[in-house]
């Protein structure tokens, strides 16, 4: 295509996601009628509608909602593309590799990036907490690069690079707790407990994994606090009033004379971290960091198809 629309392009990916026209302007510095003619100008050149306007919302149509899914990832890996062409044309060094971690950076973790920073001398590592409440946002927005991450992952976007071993599902509690002087129990009990639960905008899968509403079998388990970080849960489960599901790592590295960690049985799955990308967006260093964390004992590296990531 000799006049590839670009611009055009750009007003769309940008209007799917804020469907405002006002806000889309503002993003784009642009008018709102700019933004009209652009989308207008691509509707012709595809030769279909691919917006619904009207006074009170804008919504994307059938066609173009499959249009977008298909043309963002490839318009993000030509920008990407050329923007790395860009850096290499006037010789700067690569930008930093921002990489997420959610609730707490383990020993594996930190040691694996010591080893990257020093094989790798002309890239700058930039580390962020991510979260507890929206596992993948950051990764989906570009805020980081990749993102060490609790699974389940099922966004299209995405894709997991590395697993680390499983853990045993823990449960928090108080030492005044009911549950704090035994050992073991069945995660039928959960039902018995208040279970600390989280804010944010983590998918619904996500969360019936690590702060479900419900036993395997079925039973309601009551949440009537929620919380936005790690700590603030374990500090409500101190009080002996809550109780917070949680994982032995976590348990391992949270010692303190008001808890106790109790062992939880009965789910399908453990506990498993992950390192996740943007499909579209992997850039070669993160190849190495994974391949770096697949050396650790217990290694668990996982290749998942492009574009999508089905771990669970």
């Amino acid at each position: 295509m000799p006049d590839l629309p670009v611009r055009e392009l750009e007003c769309l990916l940008v209007l799917a996601e804020e469907l405002h026209f006002g806000r889309t302007a503002e993003r784009l510095r642009v008018s709102q009628s700019r933004v009209s003619q652009l989308v207008a100008a691509l509707e012709r050149t595809i030769g279909t509608q691919l917006v619904h306007r009207t006074s009170r919302r804008v919504a994307l149509t059938d066609f173009g909602a499959d249009f977008v899914e298909r043309v963002r990832p490839v318009y993000t890996e030509l920008t990407d593309l050329v923007g790395g062409a860009r850096r290499e044309a006037r010789q700067e060094l690569p930008g930093p590799i921002r990489v997420g971690f959610q609730g707490i950076a383990y020993e594996t973790v930190t040691w694996t990036l010591t080893r990257f920073a020093r094989d790798n001398p002309d890239v700058t590592l930039s580390l962020q907490e991510i979260p507890l409440g929206d596992p993948f946002g950051a990764v989906l927005s570009g805020r980081v690069d990749a993102a060490v991450a609790l699974l389940p992952v099922r966004e299209p976007e995405l894709s997991v690079g590395y697993v680390f071993p499983p853990a045993p599902r823990m449960l928090a509690v108080g030492h005044s707790h009911p549950l704090a002087s035994v050992e073991r129990i069945d995660a039928e009990i959960l039902a018995s407990v208040d279970l600390v639960s989280i804010d944010g905008p983590a998918p619904e899968y996500w969360r019936d994994v690590h702060f479900p509403r419900f036993t395997p079998l079925g039973r309601s388990i009551t949440a009537t606090v929620r919380v936005a970080t790690l700590q603030e849960g374990m500090t409500l489960a101190a009080t002996g009033r809550y109780a917070m599901l949680t994982c032995r790592p976590v348990a391992e590295r949270n010692q303190r004379a008001d808890l106790r960690f109790v062992h939880v049985t009965g789910f399908d799955e453990e506990s498993r971290m992950a390192l996740i990308w943007r499909s579209a967006h992997r850039r070669p260093h993160l190849t190495k960091l994974a391949a770096l964390l697949g050396e650790l004992p217990g290694a668990a590296p996982l290749r998942a198809a492009p574009g999508r990531a089905t771990v669970a």
